[in-house]
């Protein structure tokens, strides 16, 4: 993994999560993550984030969110995405990196609109609060 981000990511943005020391059953390896909380005042060092998986959940789950494509340069771009979104959490900027994709290239790629709105959506069912309609 690379070292920690130089700036603070914006809303939508992927990231590589290291979740290295975190105890079953939470994650606990490197996860392409997908930042879902805008920079906050007095809370410069944390952002909100889902992880996101290739591997489709057992059962439809209104907490799981297909996404439209795989943002990640991990794989093909049709492979198929979920955002994990009972699975959110509040991590330390030291935690997350940008995908490296060459010899000191590095890239952050962004999830649509439509998507974001979508994440948003599967965290409150995550939650268990009902969808908040704006």
């Amino acid at each position: 993994m690379s070292k920690s981000l130089p700036f603070h990511p914006r809303a939508g943005q992927l990231l590589v999560g290291d979740f290295k020391g975190f105890q079953p059953p939470e994650i606990g390896k490197l996860r392409p993550v997908v930042v879902i909380s805008p920079r906050l005042p007095h809370r410069s060092g944390l952002v909100a984030v889902v992880p996101l998986s290739t591997t489709a959940p057992r059962d439809d789950l209104e907490y799981v969110c297909k996404l439209s494509r795989n943002y990640t340069p991990w794989g093909s771009e049709t492979q198929d995405s979920w955002a994990k979104c009972d699975l959110v959490m509040n991590v330390g900027l030291f935690r997350l990196s940008a995908f490296k994709v060459g010899r000191r290239k590095f890239v952050t790629p962004q999830v649509s609109g439509d998507d974001l709105k979508a994440i948003r959506k599967a965290v409150l069912a995550g939650l268990g609060f009902p969808a908040i309609e704006s």
